[in-house]
């Protein structure tokens, strides 16, 4: 056998030559100190492959699910923690510096639903010796209440979105509309982890809806994409609510969105000579088009008004009736859905004359054919 001349300062056996030495027990400037060398018997006697906690605590929102890690708290979306607890556990221990080639599972025992046994098992090489180790840890989890769920409890916000309508109430399908739209604004920011982001509370007023938004940022974006989908405007006023710690003034910003006067489908007549029109679009300018020959109307806001018009009604109104004759270019007759009279009305150019049957619009301006459902339509989305 060679011999290294080295004893054991423990047990006075002597060291085989080539054993290797802790690098935490070399001498100063990395030099071999023989006197600190434990034989393989005495060295892996006091040997610990892993250090382990007594437990762990995982910080869990009961309200959201989210769950702290470091100094944040974080969404994951989890139905159940044994990933987020196999992951702290993983962090939390430690393998010994003289260890190689390691690895390790872990079989998680879900006691109850706060209540997780983490059993792993290591293997690893010391000294050349393979040797394994298992390891039990208890992992506790602690429901609690994360910033964000607790300022939503507390009714916080820092804007309010209110949206209205020009000359008019939104109607139900407006309103849940633009609830969406914030909704699914939210829910997008969301998505990119940003925990400021959320809806404090909704509430529907008689003259439309009003939503607590939890940052102005926030407010602002619902604003502008409440008008980009469904047209009108809006304004902004602020008003001043407190101060920080640096003395910085803060405000709590309101954000007035004002819908357009005229709907999609709405039939107006702008009283300009050349009779009504079937609204198409919103955004941006009013377009639609000529119910008497078919031409298209734009009408330009101007600075954010919107053209004075009688209201006549709405497509859903309309009565299907029979196309009696073509008379010329500009006139076809029809039957008057209510009185069965012949009637003779403007030809327009979407007007299909192969047709037994066409979709008309009875008001105090007279009788109007209509676009074939769908042919009209320049969407909002």
């Amino acid at each position: 056998m060679s011999r290294s001349g080295e004893f054991c300062p423990r047990c006075g056996d002597e060291i085989p030559e080539g054993t290797d030495e802790r690098p935490e027990l070399a001498g100063a400037g990395g030099q071999r100190n023989s006197e600190h060398v434990l034989c393989d018997a005495c060295y892996f006697e006091e040997f610990d492959l892993v250090d382990a906690p007594d437990t762990i605590q995982v910080r869990v929102c009961s309200r959201c699910g989210a769950v702290h890690k470091g100094n944040r708290w974080v969404d994951i979306g989890a139905e159940d923690y044994t990933d987020i607890a196999v992951e702290q556990v993983s962090e939390a221990l430690g393998i010994h510096v003289d260890a190689q080639s390691v690895a390790w599972q872990v079989a998680p025992e879900q006691l109850d639903k706060n209540n997780i046994r983490m059993h792993a098992e290591f293997s690893g090489v010391i000294r050349g010796t393979p040797v394994t180790e298992e390891v039990t840890v208890p992992v506790r989890i602690s429901r609690q209440t994360c910033k964000r769920c607790g300022k939503i409890a507390g009714g916080s916000f820092a804007s309010i979105v209110q949206v209205r309508a020009d000359g008019r109430d939104p109607t139900d399908d407006e309103r849940e509309r633009a609830e969406e739209i914030a909704e699914e604004y939210i829910a997008a920011r969301e998505e990119t982890g940003d925990r400021n982001a959320f809806i404090t509370e909704t509430k529907s007023v008689d003259d439309g809806l009003d939503m607590k938004i939890s940052t102005n940022q926030m407010g602002l974006g619902i604003a502008k994409r409440i008008t980009a989908q469904l047209g009108g405007s809006y304004s902004d006023s602020r008003r001043l609510i407190s101060e920080d710690e640096d003395g910085q003034e803060l405000y709590r910003m309101t954000y007035a969105v004002r819908l357009p006067r005229y709907r999609q489908g709405e039939v107006i007549d702008p009283e300009d000579g050349d009779g009504p029109v079937l609204v198409r679009s919103v955004q941006g300018n009013l377009k639609g088009v000529r119910l008497a020959t078919g031409e298209d109307y734009e009408a330009s806001f101007e600075d954010g008004e919107t053209p004075d018009a009688r209201r006549l009604g709405f497509r859903e109104d309309a009565q299907t009736t029979t196309l009696v004759a073509v008379e010329d270019a500009n006139a076809v007759q029809v039957l008057d859905p209510e009185t069965f009279e012949s009637k003779t009305v403007p030809r327009p150019d979407y007007l299909d004359t192969d047709t037994d049957e066409v979709p008309v619009l009875k008001s105090h301006a007279g009788l109007h054919v209509l676009p074939a459902e769908g042919d009209d339509t320049e969407t909002d989305e």
